[in-house]
């Protein structure tokens, strides 16, 4: 009734592909050293969003206007998106520039200090 399905050509390809791949490192060329140079090890990405070059009083300065000072209103004031805004709030916070009005569940509320 049933049976195995006859695969596409890409998979038969691949397969093929790593098949020779496998061949070829069992038994290397004699022209080639056995073992060739390792390449360099990969740099780790960082993830580090770009902190907006102004000083902490030009971002003060940005943020007075706001009633309520939040992640999403701060990034529109800063021009930057959430993540940085959220770690430029928190610094500023650490500095005792800002401090806690409310807020729950991530979505705190800052106020001036």
């Amino acid at each position: 009734m049933g049976g195995v399905k006859k695969k596409s050509l890409a998979s038969m390809e691949k397969k093929q592909d790593s098949q020779d791949a496998g061949q070829e490192q069992a038994a290397p060329s004699k022209g080639k050293k056995a073992k060739e140079q390792k390449a360099a090890p990969q740099q780790q990405k960082k993830l580090g969003f770009l902190v907006p070059k102004a000083s902490e009083a030009e971002m003060l300065k940005s943020l007075v206007p706001l009633k309520a000072i939040t992640i999403s209103n701060a990034s529109r004031a800063l021009g930057v998106n959430a993540a940085v805004a959220t770690t430029v709030l928190r610094s500023l916070e650490g500095k005792n520039l800002l401090k806690r009005a409310g807020g729950f569940s991530g979505h705190t509320v800052w106020a001036l200090a």
